[in-house]
């Protein structure tokens, strides 16, 4: 690696940390907007969202103005290419965190609707998913991104949970049907955002070991 490549590199690293932790703020204000039913945080997440749109557009840019200029090779190569992958991720995260801030403004003001389902440990569970699929970027870790994407199975059972729970409510308390739509799109959110952590777990593994897990990463003893 040049010494040239080695700054643009070290650059790109740390614009897409900065990126994360913009990306994992966002989340975790939209899960809490919706805990609390808190209108004014929710306005919050869509305006730090701008930004995030706007350092998307910025990381894309530098990604392949190292392309250009440097035509990297091997890792060099890998890893500017899941970081252009994790990128586009991380927007999306942040776009799903707005979608859940925006059924906030509708339910604020509705009467607390009882659920036997728990939105805390589903939102949780997929910010965890966030934070482990980072620090797997960070730490170079393979394994820890491996567990990232096993641990999809628990959100997508959750969502399914979540389906059959609104389908019951809603034969119970159909006037109540347009609150549980709501609170059944911020299940179909979560559940999104876990696919997305999953996605940016088997970019970094393609980027530590070079090798495409979409389809097989259940062959993967964790």
């Amino acid at each position: 690696m040049t010494n040239r490549l080695h700054k643009e590199i070290d650059r790109l690293k740390k614009k897409i940390l900065a990126q994360v932790a913009a990306v994992e703020e966002n989340l975790h204000m939209a899960v809490q907007s919706l805990e609390k039913r808190d209108v004014a945080l929710a306005r919050d997440v869509v305006a730090a969202d701008l930004i995030i749109d706007k350092q998307e557009v910025d990381l894309e840019e530098e990604c392949l103005k190292i392309l250009a200029l440097h035509q990297p090779v091997a890792a060099d190569l890998r890893f500017i290419i899941a970081v252009l992958k994790i990128n586009n991720d991380l927007e999306r995260i942040s776009d799903l965190a707005v979608n859940i801030s925006e059924r906030v403004f509708s339910i604020a003001d509705w009467k607390q609707i009882d659920l036997p389902f728990d939105f805390s440990l589903m939102g949780r569970k997929v910010q965890d998913m966030v934070r482990r699929s980072i620090d797997a970027l960070i730490s170079l870790d393979s394994v820890c991104a491996y567990k990232v994407c096993r641990d999809d199975d628990d959100i997508d059972a959750l969502n399914r949970e979540m389906y059959k729970i609104i389908g019951d409510a809603v034969r119970r308390n159909p006037d109540d049907i347009a609150g549980l739509l709501h609170l059944l799109g911020v299940s179909r959110y979560l559940e999104r955002i876990a696919d997305h952590a999953t996605n940016i777990a088997e970019d970094i593994i393609y980027m530590i070991d070079g090798e495409i897990v979409r389809h097989n990463v259940e062959e993967f003893d964790v």
